[in-house]
């Protein structure tokens, strides 16, 4: 069975909390502090240990945790594909985090608290919820420069079969993404030093084994 990392964002009152009492920019789902890390290592555990589970079910296009009606009952499981854009990441190393990366970090993260406390989440609150990953599997991208179109992909992809809502448009994409590329970066320096298998992405999402 399939545990998604996504799934696992905080609801938007949540976000909305922690916007005002850190940084702005915690708002937006995606970074590490954005993330239900206590809900996610309780479903991990009692898989674990083969117990059945109802899984929660995070809407993209409403920005928020579905009703409970909506979530997913699981289980037990002889197998769970836990996955997410940064499952098993590890932090920066601080001096890393002094330079901003793009224009988000240099306009709205003036004074990196936003990356600080993400970074700091990433070293304190996750390795909890990665630690029953027996095998970690990288997915790679060819660059960060194809996140934008396949996060427009997504986008299309989310709202198929909707009759209400609207999928973020190509700015709005480029703005949304800029969230993601401090982490994206460094986990395709970092991770494929430790990760048990790491499969090759061309720009189309296919694998292949490169030469």
């Amino acid at each position: 069975m399939i545990l998604s990392l996504d799934d696992l964002y905080l609801t938007k009152a949540r976000r909305k909390r922690l916007a005002n009492e850190v940084h702005p920019l915690l708002a937006t789902r995606g970074p590490p502090g954005t993330h239900d890390v206590a809900l996610g290592e309780d479903l991990l555990g009692r898989l674990k240990a083969g117990e059945c589970v109802v899984l929660p079910v995070f809407d993209k296009i409403g920005d928020d945790r579905a009703p409970p009606e909506a979530w997913r009952r699981a289980g037990p499981a002889d197998v769970v594909l836990f996955e997410g854009w940064c499952v098993g990441a590890r932090p920066q190393p601080e001096v890393l985090l002094q330079a901003p990366i793009n224009a988000l970090e240099r306009e709205r993260d003036v004074d990196g608290r936003w990356r600080a406390f993400v970074n700091r989440a990433l070293a304190e609150d996750y390795p909890a919820l990665f630690a029953p990953i027996d095998r970690l599997i990288m997915l790679r991208a060819p660059g960060f420069e194809v996140v934008a179109r396949w996060r427009l992909e997504q986008e299309a992809s989310n709202l198929a079969g909707r009759s209400g809502g609207r999928a973020m448009d190509e700015g709005e994409v480029g703005q949304f993404i800029q969230h993601y590329e401090r982490l994206t970066r460094w986990m395709l320096e970092e991770t494929p030093g430790r990760a048990d298998l790491v499969l090759d992405l061309d720009a189309a999402r296919q694998a292949f084994t490169p030469d």
